[in-house]
Protein backbone atom coordinates (compact mmCIF):
# COMPACT_ATOMS: atom_id res chain seq x y z
CA UNK A 1 0.00 0.00 0.00
CA UNK A 2 2.78 2.14 -0.44
CA UNK A 3 1.15 4.45 -3.25
CA UNK A 4 -2.01 4.21 -0.76
CA UNK A 5 -4.13 7.51 -0.08
CA UNK A 6 -2.55 8.79 2.69
CA UNK A 7 -4.88 10.25 5.88
CA UNK A 8 -2.91 12.32 8.42
CA UNK A 9 -4.87 12.52 11.61
CA UNK A 10 -3.70 14.93 13.85
CA UNK A 11 -5.06 14.15 17.42
CA UNK A 12 -6.18 11.08 19.18
CA UNK A 13 -8.84 11.92 21.06
CA UNK A 14 -12.41 11.35 20.76
CA UNK A 15 -12.73 12.69 17.07
CA UNK A 16 -9.36 11.66 15.48
CA UNK A 17 -9.57 7.95 17.50
CA UNK A 18 -13.13 7.41 15.65
CA UNK A 19 -11.58 8.47 12.91
CA UNK A 20 -8.87 6.74 12.19
CA UNK A 21 -11.02 3.69 13.50
CA UNK A 22 -13.49 4.09 11.15
CA UNK A 23 -10.83 3.94 8.49
CA UNK A 24 -9.56 0.16 9.86
CA UNK A 25 -10.80 -1.58 6.65
CA UNK A 26 -10.52 1.32 3.89
CA UNK A 27 -7.94 1.43 1.18
CA UNK A 28 -5.61 4.15 3.15
CA UNK A 29 -2.53 4.79 4.79
CA UNK A 30 -3.69 6.56 8.15
CA UNK A 31 -0.83 8.07 10.94
CA UNK A 32 -2.12 9.23 14.05
CA UNK A 33 0.09 11.66 16.01
CA UNK A 34 -0.80 13.27 18.96
CA UNK A 35 1.64 14.93 21.52
CA UNK A 36 0.45 12.27 23.91
CA UNK A 37 0.77 8.89 23.89
CA UNK A 38 -2.82 7.69 25.09
CA UNK A 39 -6.61 8.18 24.64
CA UNK A 40 -7.99 10.46 27.45
CA UNK A 41 -11.66 10.05 28.47
CA UNK A 42 -11.29 13.44 29.63
CA UNK A 43 -15.21 13.05 30.67
CA UNK A 44 -14.00 11.28 33.62
CA UNK A 45 -11.09 13.58 34.39
CA UNK A 46 -13.03 15.53 37.14
CA UNK A 47 -13.47 12.04 38.94
CA UNK A 48 -8.86 12.13 38.85
CA UNK A 49 -9.25 15.82 40.19
CA UNK A 50 -10.99 14.46 43.29
CA UNK A 51 -9.40 10.95 44.00
CA UNK A 52 -12.27 9.03 42.39
CA UNK A 53 -10.22 7.42 40.31
CA UNK A 54 -6.53 6.77 38.82
CA UNK A 55 -5.64 8.06 35.59
CA UNK A 56 -4.82 4.74 34.26
CA UNK A 57 -8.16 4.13 34.70
CA UNK A 58 -9.17 6.81 32.22
CA UNK A 59 -6.31 6.29 29.61
CA UNK A 60 -5.28 3.94 26.88
CA UNK A 61 -2.31 3.36 25.01
CA UNK A 62 -2.86 4.63 21.43
CA UNK A 63 -0.90 2.11 20.10
CA UNK A 64 -2.52 -0.36 21.99
CA UNK A 65 -5.89 0.16 20.82
CA UNK A 66 -4.87 0.46 16.98
CA UNK A 67 -2.61 -2.28 17.47
CA UNK A 68 -4.79 -4.85 14.85
CA UNK A 69 -5.55 -2.01 12.56
CA UNK A 70 -2.72 -2.68 10.00
CA UNK A 71 -2.80 0.48 7.88
CA UNK A 72 -2.60 2.72 10.77
CA UNK A 73 0.16 4.09 12.62
CA UNK A 74 0.69 6.17 15.43
CA UNK A 75 3.61 8.66 15.72
CA UNK A 76 4.33 10.77 19.09
CA UNK A 77 5.11 14.49 17.66
CA UNK A 78 3.75 17.73 17.75
CA UNK A 79 2.44 19.29 14.73
CA UNK A 80 3.85 23.37 14.61
CA UNK A 81 3.22 24.21 11.11
CA UNK A 82 1.10 23.69 7.62
CA UNK A 83 2.18 23.54 3.97
CA UNK A 84 -1.10 23.08 2.35
CA UNK A 85 0.07 23.85 -1.27
CA UNK A 86 2.71 20.83 -0.67
CA UNK A 87 0.57 18.81 1.62
CA UNK A 88 2.94 18.88 4.45
CA UNK A 89 2.01 18.77 7.96
CA UNK A 90 5.31 20.62 9.91
CA UNK A 91 6.69 19.05 12.86
CA UNK A 92 8.68 19.93 15.57
CA UNK A 93 11.45 17.72 14.17
CA UNK A 94 10.58 16.90 10.95
CA UNK A 95 7.34 16.48 8.78
CA UNK A 96 4.60 14.19 7.11
CA UNK A 97 2.83 13.98 3.68
CA UNK A 98 -0.64 13.53 3.53
CA UNK A 99 -2.98 13.70 0.92
CA UNK A 100 -5.90 13.90 3.06
CA UNK A 101 -6.06 16.06 6.38
CA UNK A 102 -7.68 15.77 9.66
CA UNK A 103 -7.84 17.98 12.25
CA UNK A 104 -8.51 17.05 15.55
CA UNK A 105 -6.54 19.10 17.93
CA UNK A 106 -9.45 20.36 20.73
CA UNK A 107 -9.23 23.16 23.28
CA UNK A 108 -7.74 24.18 25.95
CA UNK A 109 -8.62 26.56 28.77
CA UNK A 110 -9.76 30.06 28.11
CA UNK A 111 -9.56 32.98 31.16
CA UNK A 112 -11.39 35.54 28.67
CA UNK A 113 -7.64 38.15 28.44
CA UNK A 114 -6.75 37.12 31.64
CA UNK A 115 -3.64 34.44 31.33
CA UNK A 116 -1.86 35.04 34.76
CA UNK A 117 -5.18 33.65 36.56
CA UNK A 118 -3.75 30.14 35.18
CA UNK A 119 -1.65 29.84 38.02
CA UNK A 120 -4.08 30.26 40.38
CA UNK A 121 -7.08 28.66 39.31
CA UNK A 122 -6.24 25.04 37.15
CA UNK A 123 -8.60 24.13 34.56
CA UNK A 124 -9.04 20.77 33.34
CA UNK A 125 -8.10 19.39 30.05
CA UNK A 126 -5.20 17.19 31.08
CA UNK A 127 -4.34 14.34 33.23
CA UNK A 128 -1.69 16.89 34.36
CA UNK A 129 -4.23 19.16 35.36
CA UNK A 130 -6.72 17.15 36.93
CA UNK A 131 -3.37 15.91 39.38
CA UNK A 132 -2.59 19.15 40.27
CA UNK A 133 -6.62 19.63 41.37
CA UNK A 134 -6.01 16.62 43.66
CA UNK A 135 -2.91 17.81 44.96
CA UNK A 136 -4.18 21.07 45.66
CA UNK A 137 -7.51 19.56 47.04
CA UNK A 138 -5.93 17.86 49.60
CA UNK A 139 -3.14 19.97 50.76
CA UNK A 140 -6.13 22.69 51.80
CA UNK A 141 -7.29 20.03 54.25
CA UNK A 142 -3.76 19.21 55.52
CA UNK A 143 -2.91 22.74 55.86
CA UNK A 144 -6.15 23.61 57.60
CA UNK A 145 -5.32 20.46 60.25
CA UNK A 146 -2.31 22.27 61.12
CA UNK A 147 -3.80 26.04 60.92
CA UNK A 148 -4.34 28.03 64.38
CA UNK A 149 -5.73 31.03 63.11
CA UNK A 150 -9.44 30.54 62.88
CA UNK A 151 -9.70 33.25 59.64
CA UNK A 152 -6.90 31.10 58.06
CA UNK A 153 -8.38 27.63 58.48
CA UNK A 154 -11.85 29.37 56.68
CA UNK A 155 -10.20 30.04 53.66
CA UNK A 156 -7.95 26.59 53.72
CA UNK A 157 -11.41 24.64 53.84
CA UNK A 158 -13.12 27.33 51.29
CA UNK A 159 -12.98 25.45 47.56
CA UNK A 160 -14.38 27.65 44.86
CA UNK A 161 -15.30 26.62 41.58
CA UNK A 162 -15.60 28.85 38.37
CA UNK A 163 -18.22 27.82 36.21
CA UNK A 164 -20.94 26.07 36.50
CA UNK A 165 -21.43 23.96 32.91
CA UNK A 166 -21.01 20.37 33.28
CA UNK A 167 -17.57 20.08 34.55
CA UNK A 168 -18.41 22.77 36.96
CA UNK A 169 -21.37 21.20 38.11
CA UNK A 170 -19.69 17.63 38.72
CA UNK A 171 -16.41 19.24 40.36
CA UNK A 172 -18.39 21.03 43.06
CA UNK A 173 -20.58 17.90 43.76
CA UNK A 174 -17.51 15.40 44.03
CA UNK A 175 -15.37 18.60 45.97
CA UNK A 176 -18.76 18.95 48.57
CA UNK A 177 -18.98 14.51 48.73
CA UNK A 178 -15.45 14.65 49.40
CA UNK A 179 -15.39 16.91 52.42
CA UNK A 180 -19.26 15.59 53.91
CA UNK A 181 -18.50 11.72 53.34
CA UNK A 182 -15.09 10.87 52.79
CA UNK A 183 -12.80 12.56 54.90
CA UNK A 184 -15.70 12.22 57.94
CA UNK A 185 -13.46 10.69 61.30
CA UNK A 186 -10.10 11.32 59.34
CA UNK A 187 -8.88 14.69 61.00
CA UNK A 188 -8.43 16.02 64.61
CA UNK A 189 -8.39 19.50 64.38
CA UNK A 190 -11.01 20.13 62.04
CA UNK A 191 -13.87 18.76 60.57
CA UNK A 192 -14.06 18.67 57.12
CA UNK A 193 -18.09 19.04 56.79
CA UNK A 194 -17.06 22.55 58.16
CA UNK A 195 -15.64 23.34 54.07
CA UNK A 196 -17.38 25.53 51.83
CA UNK A 197 -17.65 24.51 48.21
CA UNK A 198 -19.14 27.73 46.01
CA UNK A 199 -19.73 27.26 42.70
CA UNK A 200 -19.78 30.52 40.70
CA UNK A 201 -21.85 31.07 37.23
CA UNK A 202 -22.25 34.22 35.66
CA UNK A 203 -25.38 33.53 33.94
CA UNK A 204 -28.23 33.02 35.00
CA UNK A 205 -28.36 29.57 35.66
CA UNK A 206 -26.42 26.44 36.50
CA UNK A 207 -26.01 23.93 33.12
CA UNK A 208 -27.27 27.00 30.56
CA UNK A 209 -27.38 24.92 27.83
CA UNK A 210 -29.56 22.39 29.53
CA UNK A 211 -33.15 22.65 29.44
CA UNK A 212 -34.47 25.24 32.51
CA UNK A 213 -36.33 22.56 34.20
CA UNK A 214 -32.85 20.19 34.29
CA UNK A 215 -30.94 22.96 35.77
CA UNK A 216 -32.99 23.76 38.31
CA UNK A 217 -32.83 19.92 39.34
CA UNK A 218 -29.50 20.26 39.50
CA UNK A 219 -29.25 23.66 41.39
CA UNK A 220 -31.26 22.22 44.11
CA UNK A 221 -29.22 19.03 43.97
CA UNK A 222 -26.08 20.56 44.52
CA UNK A 223 -27.68 22.74 47.65
CA UNK A 224 -29.01 19.66 49.47
CA UNK A 225 -25.27 18.78 48.85
CA UNK A 226 -24.28 22.02 50.99
CA UNK A 227 -22.81 23.83 47.98
CA UNK A 228 -23.06 27.77 47.86
CA UNK A 229 -24.42 28.06 43.98
CA UNK A 230 -24.76 31.39 43.08
CA UNK A 231 -25.49 32.91 40.19
CA UNK A 232 -25.39 36.12 37.76
CA UNK A 233 -21.96 36.57 39.64
CA UNK A 234 -18.56 37.65 37.70
CA UNK A 235 -14.96 36.87 38.77
CA UNK A 236 -13.43 40.71 38.72
CA UNK A 237 -9.51 38.90 40.09
CA UNK A 238 -8.45 35.74 41.06
CA UNK A 239 -5.91 36.62 43.89
CA UNK A 240 -3.33 34.30 46.00
CA UNK A 241 -6.01 34.20 49.16
CA UNK A 242 -9.16 35.38 47.21
CA UNK A 243 -11.71 35.72 44.09
CA UNK A 244 -13.29 39.18 43.99
CA UNK A 245 -16.61 38.66 42.61
CA UNK A 246 -19.68 40.61 41.67
CA UNK A 247 -23.45 40.23 41.94
CA UNK A 248 -25.49 42.96 40.38
CA UNK A 249 -23.76 46.37 42.26
CA UNK A 250 -22.43 44.04 44.89
CA UNK A 251 -18.53 43.63 45.06
CA UNK A 252 -17.45 40.90 47.48
CA UNK A 253 -13.94 39.48 48.76
CA UNK A 254 -13.92 35.47 49.14
CA UNK A 255 -10.63 34.85 51.18
CA UNK A 256 -10.33 30.99 49.78
CA UNK A 257 -6.71 29.12 48.46
CA UNK A 258 -8.28 26.97 46.35
CA UNK A 259 -9.74 28.24 42.79
CA UNK A 260 -10.70 25.76 40.65
CA UNK A 261 -11.49 26.81 36.87
CA UNK A 262 -14.08 25.78 34.76
CA UNK A 263 -15.65 28.94 32.78
CA UNK A 264 -14.21 28.40 29.08
CA UNK A 265 -12.47 26.54 26.73
CA UNK A 266 -10.38 28.25 23.72
CA UNK A 267 -9.09 26.49 20.53
CA UNK A 268 -6.09 24.95 19.80
CA UNK A 269 -3.57 27.46 18.70
CA UNK A 270 -3.21 25.46 15.54
CA UNK A 271 -6.44 27.42 14.28
CA UNK A 272 -3.84 30.14 13.44
CA UNK A 273 -1.76 27.73 12.14
CA UNK A 274 -4.94 26.96 9.30
CA UNK A 275 -6.09 30.68 9.28
CA UNK A 276 -2.50 31.98 7.87
CA UNK A 277 -1.75 29.26 5.63
CA UNK A 278 -4.84 27.84 4.17
CA UNK A 279 -7.16 31.00 4.58
CA UNK A 280 -8.97 29.28 7.29
CA UNK A 281 -11.94 31.91 8.94
CA UNK A 282 -12.02 31.56 12.40
CA UNK A 283 -14.69 32.93 15.09
CA UNK A 284 -13.90 34.37 18.02
CA UNK A 285 -12.75 31.76 20.53
CA UNK A 286 -10.45 30.19 17.49
CA UNK A 287 -12.15 27.89 16.28
CA UNK A 288 -12.17 27.08 12.86
CA UNK A 289 -15.58 27.57 10.42
CA UNK A 290 -16.10 24.68 8.21
CA UNK A 291 -18.28 23.68 5.68
CA UNK A 292 -21.35 21.17 5.63
CA UNK A 293 -18.43 18.76 4.81
CA UNK A 294 -16.43 19.63 7.87
CA UNK A 295 -13.89 21.15 5.26
CA UNK A 296 -12.30 24.24 5.25
CA UNK A 297 -13.65 25.96 2.60
CA UNK A 298 -11.85 26.00 -0.50
CA UNK A 299 -9.09 23.50 0.80
CA UNK A 300 -11.46 19.88 0.31
CA UNK A 301 -8.23 18.10 1.28
CA UNK A 302 -8.12 19.53 4.88
CA UNK A 303 -11.18 18.45 7.46
CA UNK A 304 -11.37 20.00 10.95
CA UNK A 305 -13.47 18.25 13.73
CA UNK A 306 -14.46 18.14 17.14
CA UNK A 307 -13.50 21.06 19.42
CA UNK A 308 -11.56 23.03 16.99
CA UNK A 309 -14.52 22.90 14.49
CA UNK A 310 -17.25 25.78 14.32
CA UNK A 311 -19.94 23.94 12.63
CA UNK A 312 -23.27 25.59 12.23
CA UNK A 313 -25.29 24.30 9.03
CA UNK A 314 -28.59 23.06 9.08
CA UNK A 315 -28.34 23.77 13.36
CA UNK A 316 -29.77 26.68 15.33
CA UNK A 317 -26.80 27.34 17.26
CA UNK A 318 -22.89 26.03 16.32
CA UNK A 319 -22.44 22.54 17.76
CA UNK A 320 -20.67 22.55 21.00
CA UNK A 321 -17.37 21.18 22.09
CA UNK A 322 -18.36 17.73 23.33
CA UNK A 323 -17.50 13.97 22.64
CA UNK A 324 -20.42 13.01 21.38
CA UNK A 325 -19.99 15.99 18.24
CA UNK A 326 -16.12 15.05 17.66
CA UNK A 327 -17.15 10.84 17.92
CA UNK A 328 -19.84 11.44 15.36
CA UNK A 329 -17.29 13.95 12.62
CA UNK A 330 -14.92 11.65 13.18
CA UNK A 331 -16.51 8.54 11.88
CA UNK A 332 -18.21 11.02 8.97
CA UNK A 333 -14.87 11.99 7.93
CA UNK A 334 -13.78 8.90 7.69
CA UNK A 335 -16.74 7.91 5.28
CA UNK A 336 -16.32 11.32 3.38
CA UNK A 337 -12.82 10.02 2.52
CA UNK A 338 -14.02 6.25 1.23
CA UNK A 339 -16.86 8.01 -0.78
CA UNK A 340 -14.16 10.58 -2.26
CA UNK A 341 -12.14 7.38 -3.15
CA UNK A 342 -15.19 5.49 -5.20
CA UNK A 343 -15.54 9.26 -7.00
CA UNK A 344 -18.97 9.93 -4.74
CA UNK A 345 -19.98 13.22 -3.63
CA UNK A 346 -20.95 12.36 0.14
CA UNK A 347 -23.81 14.17 1.90
CA UNK A 348 -23.21 16.91 4.38
CA UNK A 349 -22.56 16.13 7.62
CA UNK A 350 -25.45 16.07 10.01
CA UNK A 351 -24.96 15.93 13.74
CA UNK A 352 -27.44 13.49 16.46
CA UNK A 353 -28.20 14.58 19.38
CA UNK A 354 -29.03 12.12 21.65
CA UNK A 355 -28.84 13.44 24.78
CA UNK A 356 -26.96 15.16 27.29
CA UNK A 357 -26.23 14.45 30.75
CA UNK A 358 -24.29 15.51 33.58
CA UNK A 359 -23.72 14.04 37.53
CA UNK A 360 -23.93 16.18 40.33
CA UNK A 361 -23.23 13.46 43.54
CA UNK A 362 -24.16 9.87 44.58
CA UNK A 363 -27.15 8.79 42.93
CA UNK A 364 -27.94 11.81 41.78
CA UNK A 365 -27.98 13.35 38.16
CA UNK A 366 -29.93 15.03 35.44
CA UNK A 367 -29.89 13.78 32.08
CA UNK A 368 -31.89 14.56 28.75
CA UNK A 369 -32.30 11.75 26.16
CA UNK A 370 -34.21 11.48 23.43
CA UNK A 371 -35.94 13.92 24.17
CA UNK A 372 -36.92 12.96 27.87
CA UNK A 373 -36.13 14.92 30.65
CA UNK A 374 -35.51 12.95 33.84
CA UNK A 375 -33.35 13.65 37.37
CA UNK A 376 -31.99 11.52 40.19
CA UNK A 377 -30.99 7.89 40.91
CA UNK A 378 -32.44 6.69 37.35
CA UNK A 379 -30.38 9.55 35.22
CA UNK A 380 -27.23 8.66 37.45
CA UNK A 381 -27.31 5.09 36.55
CA UNK A 382 -27.85 6.24 32.40
CA UNK A 383 -24.86 8.40 33.14
CA UNK A 384 -22.71 4.94 34.75
CA UNK A 385 -23.88 2.62 31.84
CA UNK A 386 -23.22 5.17 28.79
CA UNK A 387 -19.46 6.64 30.91
CA UNK A 388 -19.07 3.02 30.95
CA UNK A 389 -19.78 1.69 27.60
CA UNK A 390 -17.85 4.40 25.90
CA UNK A 391 -14.64 3.66 28.11
CA UNK A 392 -12.86 2.65 25.10
CA UNK A 393 -10.67 -0.84 26.35
CA UNK A 394 -12.60 -3.89 28.40
CA UNK A 395 -10.25 -3.20 31.52
CA UNK A 396 -10.83 -0.24 31.84
CA UNK A 397 -14.51 -0.68 32.09
CA UNK A 398 -13.87 -3.33 34.40
CA UNK A 399 -11.72 -1.42 36.70
CA UNK A 400 -13.69 2.01 36.69
CA UNK A 401 -16.83 -0.54 37.32
CA UNK A 402 -14.99 -1.84 40.50
CA UNK A 403 -13.70 1.30 41.45
CA UNK A 404 -17.29 2.82 41.29
CA UNK A 405 -18.51 0.03 43.25
CA UNK A 406 -16.05 0.01 46.17
CA UNK A 407 -16.69 3.75 46.71
CA UNK A 408 -20.23 3.57 46.25
CA UNK A 409 -19.85 0.78 49.30
CA UNK A 410 -17.53 2.39 51.40
CA UNK A 411 -18.03 6.38 50.84
CA UNK A 412 -14.31 5.90 49.87
CA UNK A 413 -11.99 8.02 47.45
CA UNK A 414 -8.92 5.43 46.98
CA UNK A 415 -6.72 7.65 44.90
CA UNK A 416 -6.51 10.03 47.46
CA UNK A 417 -2.62 10.63 46.55
CA UNK A 418 -0.83 14.26 47.21
CA UNK A 419 1.87 13.98 43.92
CA UNK A 420 2.87 16.55 42.01
CA UNK A 421 5.03 18.41 44.83
CA UNK A 422 6.13 21.47 44.16
CA UNK A 423 10.33 21.38 43.43
CA UNK A 424 11.03 22.49 47.16
CA UNK A 425 8.81 20.06 49.03
CA UNK A 426 10.43 17.64 46.49
CA UNK A 427 13.69 18.54 47.73
CA UNK A 428 12.39 18.11 51.16
CA UNK A 429 11.44 14.69 50.86
CA UNK A 430 14.82 13.68 48.74
CA UNK A 431 16.12 14.86 52.12
CA UNK A 432 14.15 12.74 54.57
CA UNK A 433 11.77 15.18 55.60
Amino acid sequence: MSDAHQVVILGGGFGGLHAAQALKRAPVRVTLLDRRNFHLFQPLLYQVATGGLSPANIATPLRSILKRQPNTRVLLGEATGLDPQGRRVILSDGEIPFDTLIVALGAGHHYFGRETWSDLAPGLKTIEDAIEMRRRILVAFEKAERATDPALVGALLTFVVVGAGPTGVELAGALAEIARDTLTHEFRSIDPAHARVLLLEGSPRVLQPYPPDLSEKAARSLRSLGVEVRTGTIVTDIQPDAVLVRTGETVERISTSTVLWAAGVQASPFGRVLAETAGAALDRSGRVIVGPDLAVPGRPEILVIGDLAHFAHGVESPLPGVAQVAMQQGAYAARLIQDRLRGQTPPPFRYRDYGTMATIGRNTAVAEVFGFRFAGHLAWLAWLCIHLVQLVQFENRLLVFAQWAWSYVTFNRAARLITNLPAADRQGDRKGN
